[in-house]
């Protein structure tokens, strides 16, 4: 028997309704939404005449797609102390996110092979509470494996124009623009055209600036090491390769200065395919904010100055050069962060980088950017303010198409996944470490009064988190594409 999903207030995003419809969602037994209620009438009608297995009404709740996070570092195998797979999942579910896409660093080993591929995916089954799908990496001297990686299920591929810090740096060391585009040329000799390739879009200065030893401490002598210029070049070399490979598709990961989005527009102006994306607390966040020894605000490229937001804010709007927001969720143990206790503590030029943001990223944005109208925490104008389809657009839609799951998520529509994320925009809640459910707590939103709470996530039809109840079962699934080049499709295991 199928189940009914309610609410007063339900986003489709199906392209049709603008507003929430007061309504009803049919999901069946296998978690596929086979019809859309769009009027109290149309619900009473059903109720009267056909039985459900459950109803789930919530009132005057949003109800809407399940948000999509393309973004994430889930460190396990190899590093669960600094995100695991039932860590992440649990924090995601709680975040009202449905699908997260896991990036291939971090890990040990590295996602650069078929074999650490399917050692992730057997690592990640019957612990996962949503869905999680894969990108493979592009580092030097794997490109034999680039295409069996896509035809092995991952979902694109990803590569970093800029050293990781170590040890994963030398795991999953850089790539320059020489290697990416061989890596190019090799996909494209194998006419293997399918699946997106993302960057890590900062390249490395011609000459290091120093930095303030004497200033560890202060957030300053960090910044100062990494200007926008090392964006602004990356982006070009983005910008150069899109139009030199007009079949394939490319993604700017973790864009956090307003001066890289010229060369970007101008590639999309002349038909590249160059997509780009920024993260909560490029929006949320201001270096003007960060306190001394505040290491859990590190990350790279570096949260800057406040006046460099409105630019960020204003490239999100519907052709903007910024088509998505995801969190690049990254934490690592309190010691690698610098945040214990001895001389160390507080270095933010050894700290390791990275923000714990997965499960506040949906309450972050939708305070930092005005929350519908009603003004928000980030200092956004009236004008600049999301609306509920734009969120939707860039925390759901976008992602779906950027990682090809487009054609059964992203949307409530007939055919696709009962995924949903039930929340209310209007209520308010404190920012407390100790209520994450990541495996680290630390995190720059610590004390912050944030504006949107979710009450329930649902998977395939499945209730994985409920606001009062906890979680269900890890009933999430891994998300592989199976590809040939003359058709694709995806196996849901």
């Amino acid at each position: 028997m199928d189940l009914l999903f309610l609410s007063r207030r339900i986003f489709l995003g199906d392209g049709s309704h603008e507003a929430p419809l007061h309504g009803g969602i049919v999901v069946d037994t296998q978690g596929i939404i086979r019809r859309v209620l769009r009027s109290a009438q149309e619900v009473n009608t059903y109720l009267y005449n056909i039985e459900s297995e459950a109803v789930y009404d919530f009132g005057d709740l949003v109800l809407m797609p399940g948000f999509i996070d393309a973004n994430v570092h889930i460190s396990e195998p190899g590093r669960k102390d600094w995100e695991g797979f039932v860590t992440a999942t649990k924090a995601a579910a709680a975040g009202g996110f449905t699908t997260i896409v896991d990036r291939p660093a971090n890990a040990t080993p590295p996602t650069i092979s078929v074999a650490s591929l399917k050692s992730k995916t057997n690592t990640a089954r019957g612990k996962i509470y949503v869905d999680v799908g894969f990108w493979g990496g592009i580092v030097p001297g794997n490109r034999d494996q680039l295409a069996p990686l896509l035809a092995a299920g991952v979902l694109g591929l990803q590569c970093t124009l800029f050293g990781s810090a170590p040890p994963v740096g030398e795991e999953f060391a850089a790539v320059d623009e020489a290697q990416l585009e061989e890596a190019l040329q090799r996909l494209e000799m194998e006419n293997e055209d399918e699946g997106v390739i993302a960057v890590h879009a900062e390249l490395p200065l011609p000459v290091d600036i120093p930095a303030d030893e004497e200033a560890s401490r202060e957030y300053a002598s960090f910044l100062v090491t990494r200007p926008p210029s090392m964006e602004v070049s990356a982006m070009q070399l983005l910008s150069r390769l899109a139009q030199r490979y007009p079949r394939r598709r490319l993604h700017a990961l973790n864009v956090s200065s307003a001066e890289a989005l010229a060369p970007a527009e101008a590639c999309q102006r002349a038909g590249g395919q160059l997509t780009v994306g920024t993260c909560p607390h490029y929006l949320a966040l201001c270096a003007e904010e960060v306190p001394k020894c505040g290491t859990e605000f590190k990350t790279w490229p570096p949260i800057r100055e406040r006046s460099n937001q409105e630019r960020l804010w204003r490239a999100l709007r519907p052709g903007g050069a910024i088509q998505m927001i995801a969190s690049d969720h990254s934490p690592a143990t309190p010691g690698l962060r610098c945040l214990t206790g001895g001389r160390g503590r507080g270095n933010f030029l050894k700290a390791w980088p990275g923000i714990n943001s997965l499960q506040l990223s949906l309450p972050a944005v939708w305070t930092a950017l005005g929350g519908g109208g009603g003004g928000g925490g980030g200092g956004t104008s009236q004008d600049l303010s999301l609306s509920l389809a734009d969120l939707h657009r860039l925390m759901c839609w976008q992602p779906a198409q950027l990682c090809g799951l487009g054609r059964f998520k992203g949307r409530i529509a007939e055919g696709y996944d009962g995924d949903f994320c039930i929340w209310s925009p209007e209520e308010e809640f404190t920012a407390v470490p100790e209520e994450l459910y990541t495996a680290t707590k630390a995190t720059p939103y610590a004390g912050r009064r944030l504006r949107g709470v979710v009450h329930a996530t649902v998977v395939r039809g499945l209730h994985v988190y409920q606001m009062f109840e906890g979680f269900g079962q890890p009933l999430g699934k891994v998300l592989l594409r199976k590809s040939s080049r003359k058709v694709v499709k995806f196996v849901r295991m």
